[in-house]
């Protein structure tokens, strides 16, 4: 579902570059397959000691069997009734995988159904995603739950038709904010709020008794509610982890361009660490407001993260690039938490990265940090009083801020100030002043 607003195609990488290109049977879907001996194990597998149900492996199974506790099955006639026939203006996005509508489940769709808001993705048969990807979301998010994995309240399973209905998420997907030209922007702290959220919901993928590799993380798969609330959908691509003593899973690659690991692009084997190369991606993304893979960009500058990634652990070349949008938002010790989380996210050696855990203590800090300086702020301004964060540099005239450090053509060097600071730093120890208006205000609260 998370390409629901944004069609981008699934690819797959050749391990030798010896691209072989191969229609699926019943598909239009142009993919790249893998000339190795790799071969994509079947959906679920035995169950777990757990007692966990045996998925069904294809759509005659899931056709045979009860289905899933809390996911309801439909009807054809009653997706018809729930999006008007599958009105035009009822869209909320398409790609190669079908059409995305929005709909409502209420007493006239099925006699005595609480009137609910939801998403129905039709699948097309001509499209991107099969049957298997199909069922794959059904497997898994028909077992798992969690606040910051979409809820798939139901499917339609009826001859040739495959829907899949989930709950409403009525601000849409990241990327269609994050990206946007005009409007208002996303803040430095829903941000870290929407990192923090994503970052629990694949913690909980990786940490669950059979883990679960997501394979797909990105903007357009992060969906978010009318607080800004982050819950990852589409698990068309999503795998089973490594069993016992296995240390990865063997499978033809697929996923997104520009946010797949590298190591998983040169040899198919698939670990939890994919998804954390995957979410540095997505963490510089945020930071810069910039796309992964962007060809209008200056041709050094195309790939985001083989530009981007040196300049993460450097303070001053960093301020040069971050999103000009989230100026005054954030501290400098705040914005090289976040980046130096990215940095050893995109690690090339995935023993390197930190588990999701670690990424997810990380923003828990951060984001409690934050509100506890956001309610100070708010005390100080009912005052009449006002502290600057973090004041922005200026910026040229292709809006590149030139901030004191190498020089290197980003501007003429300026004397740093006796102080020691440079222009682009709070003029005070702003986390030491924070932490002293907390303690010392009663009307704060303690983090």
């Amino acid at each position: 579902m998370g390409i629901c607003f944004s069609a981008e195609e699934q690819f797959q990488f050749s391990q030798q570059q010896n691209y072989q290109k191969k229609k699926s049977s019943g598909k239009k879907s142009a993919v790249y397959l893998m000339n190795s001996e790799c071969k994509e194990s079947s959906v679920g597998g035995k169950p777990s000691p757990s007692g966990l149900p045996l998925p069904p492996k294809n759509i005659k199974d899931l056709q045979t069997t009860p289905g899933y506790e809390n996911v309801d099955i439909f009807t054809y006639q009653e997706m018809k009734l729930a999006t008007k026939q599958f009105r035009p203006d009822y869209i909320l996005g398409e790609g190669g995988f079908g059409v995305v509508y929005k709909g409502l489940i209420d007493d006239n769709v099925r006699p005595g159904y609480n009137s609910t808001k939801v998403a129905i993705k039709e699948l097309n048969p001509e499209g991107f995603q099969g049957d298997r990807e199909w069922l794959a979301e059904v497997n898994y998010l028909g077992q798992l739950s969690h606040p910051n994995l979409v809820k798939l309240i139901g499917y339609c399973c009826e001859d040739e038709h495959r829907l899949l209905v989930y709950e409403y998420m009525s601000l849409g997907s990241l990327e269609k904010h994050l990206f946007r030209r005009v409007g208002c922007t996303l803040t430095w702290s829903k941000r870290v709020k929407i990192a923090l959220d994503a970052a629990k919901g694949l913690a909980f993928l990786h940490g669950a008794e059979r883990s679960v590799i997501y394979r797909d993380l990105k903007t357009a798969n992060i969906l978010l509610d009318e607080c800004y609330n982050a819950k990852l959908a589409d698990f068309g691509l999503a795998k089973d982890g490594p069993r016992g003593d296995q240390t990865h899973v063997s499978t033809r690659v697929m996923g997104t361009y520009g946010y797949a690991a590298p190591e998983y692009v040169m040899t198919g084997h698939l670990t939890s660490r994919s998804d954390v190369y995957g979410y540095g991606v997505l963490l510089l993304e945020m930071l810069l407001g910039k796309r992964a893979m962007d060809k209008s960009r200056p041709c050094r500058e195309h790939n985001l993260v083989e530009w981007a990634r040196p300049l993460l652990n450097h303070n001053k070349k960093l301020l040069r690039i971050i999103d000009p949008r989230m100026d005054g938002q954030y501290t400098t010790k705040a914005l090289m938490k976040v980046a130096d989380l990215a940095y050893q996210c995109l690690s090339q050696n995935p023993k390197g990265r930190p588990l999701m855990s670690h990424a997810v203590q990380v923003l828990e800090t951060l984001k409690e940090d934050g509100d506890a300086q956001g309610e100070v702020m708010a005390s100080l301004h009912s005052r009449g009083k006002s502290v600057t964060l973090y004041e922005a540099a200026p910026s040229d005239s292709q809006g590149t801020r030139n901030v004191d450090g190498d020089g290197q053509g980003q501007g003429q060097r300026r004397r740093r100030p006796e102080s020691g600071r440079s222009k682009s730093e709070a003029s005070v120890d702003t986390d030491l002043y924070v932490s002293a208006l907390v303690s010392s205000d009663p009307n704060a609260t303690k983090t």
